[in-house]
Order: structure tokens, then sequence, then C-alpha cells
């Protein structure tokens, strides 16, 4: 049996830099607080922990006077900021530079909004940290676009921005806007004051024809991601849609050796959250069967 790493998988720019940030204050500190998961991936929590990482969620924050507090890779709103320096703590900026720019130009887009009396829309998940994060900068105002029926409360009369969740894909992006510029032109707005920016991280956009060329070139693909990331759900989507004998796993307990089963070359990938030692790990263990 063959079984081969994808050499594009691994963490993305903003993760590693967030994790390493991270790793340098508990070599020296031993302990160190992270605002929500650092990471969507389970195993590496987990091995963070163990070197004293310890995850809050905002309303634990007061619980916790005068310390250090890490911001991950997804940003924060203003309001997080806010609090932490009522608290007095010492905030370690891990916000991707990615998703730091972002911020400002949804910021300024706000303003720009507020002026012309228009409109900011977010396309992403309306749960997802870096969607909060963005939709403080227009003070929750933004509309977020989760599903097709979100667009109902877009006013076609009216100006709008429209921006894109870092980790979606493009062709999420054309279908909305797409579908925007129609609805304007029913309501008569034959050039309407609509922008859209292709907020969508390149290093996110560019593993997508790598990953499917990768898939093409295996029987099997075993997928690795944490359960809630984001990322991961929407790459293994690429990857079934490449090769239906692709499987999506958060650790080697949940590989079935009958998907396997007299298959002689075996792909391992993962989301932009899954550390390589993970897909070695589950590589190591298909290798022994």
């Amino acid at each position: 049996m063959n079984v081969n790493l994808d050499p594009n998988a691994g963490f993305c720019f903003g993760v590693k830099r967030a994790i390493k940030i991270a790793e340098d204050e508990l070599d020296k500190s031993g302990n160190l607080l992270c605002l929500g998961e650092i990471v969507h991936n389970e195993k590496e929590i987990g091995r963070l922990k163990e070197s004293g990482l310890q995850t809050l969620q905002n309303n634990e924050i007061y619980n916790h006077p005068e310390t250090k507090i890490l911001f991950r890779a997804h940003g924060e709103p203003p309001l997080t900021y806010e609090n932490a320096g009522a608290n007095r703590m010492e905030v370690l900026d891990a916000t991707c530079p990615v998703v730091l720019k972002l911020q400002k130009r949804v910021l300024k887009s706000y303003h720009e909004m507020q002026a012309l009396h228009g409109q900011v829309a977010i396309v992403g998940n309306k749960s997802h940290p870096e969607i909060i994060g963005l939709n403080g900068q227009t003070k929750n105002t933004a509309i977020i676009i989760e599903t097709i029926a979100d667009l109902d409360q877009i006013d076609y009369g009216s100006p709008l921005r429209l921006f894109i969740q870092t980790t979606k894909d493009k062709k999420t992006l054309d279908e909305i806007t797409e579908l925007i510029l129609e609805k304007y032109s029913l309501n008569g707005m034959k050039f309407p004051d609509f922008k859209y920016y292709n907020s969508i991280c390149n290093q996110v956009s560019g593993r997508i024809p790598e990953l499917e060329k990768f898939c093409r070139q295996h029987e099997v693909i075993i997928f690795v991601s944490g359960k809630n990331s984001s990322n991961g759900k929407q790459l293994f989507k690429i990857c079934k849609s490449v090769n239906p004998e692709s499987y999506f796993v958060s650790s080697k307990s949940e590989i079935d050796r009958n998907w396997l089963h007299n298959k002689q070359s075996i792909g391992i990938s993962g989301a932009t959250s899954t550390p390589v030692w993970q897909l070695e790990e589950i590589a190591e263990y298909i290798s022994q069967f």
C-alpha cells in the first residue's frame, strides 16, 4: 500500500504564527490564556493544553484580571479589546495579518456606507469567530449572508459593499454577487452603487487546484480535520467532489479499514488548521495495515 501526504497540507501562515506566539509565551511562563480555541483542531489544542494553554470564553475574561491573554488568528471585534483593557489584561494579538487587513477594509467601508446611507454585507458563517470580529467593525450592523435566503435582508435601493470570509471559496462569491446584481436589476437599478471585494485568503484559494490534483492521483483520500473547522468542511467538499472515496476523520480511531481494502494508493490531506504531525501520525497508522 502506497501512503502519501499532501505536500500542501498543514497549517496556514496565520495559524502557524498564532501557535508560535503561544509556544514562545508558554516556554517563558508555562501558562497562557487564549480567548476561544486557538485552532479548530482538538488534537493540537490538547497538545498545547499539556504545555499550559488554557482556553477561555468571552464571559470568563473578568475572572482573570491583570493577566496575559492571546487573541487567536481569527480576529476579535473592538469590544473584546475594550473588555480586556477594562480588565487590565495584556493582549498578545495573534490576529492573522490577512484578517487584520480585511477588518480595516470593512471598517472603512462601514464609515463610507454610513455617509451614503448604505449597507455592508459579509458572506460567511454567522457563528464563525472571524465573522463576529468583522461584524464588530460595523458595530454589528453588517448583513451576514450564510444562505441565499439572507439576500432578502439587503435593500436593493441603497448602496452596498460586499466582503467574504477569508476561508470561503471564489465560486460562492461569484454566485452571491451574480444574484445581488440580478436583484438590483429587477429593482430597476441598472448601475447600482455596489462594490464587492474578493477577500478570500490567497493561501486558501491557492490550495484548491492543488488539492483537486492530489485527490485525482489517489484511490482513497483520508481528510483529517477538526469537526469545528470551517475550512476543513469546505476543503473536504472539494475532495469528495473530485474523489468520491474521500473520508473525513478527526483521529485515527475513526478510520474504517474497509475503506482501504484492496486499495494501493492512499492520500492523506487536511485543513489549514490541521498540524503536519497529525497527518504524519495518520499516515504511519495506515501504513501498518
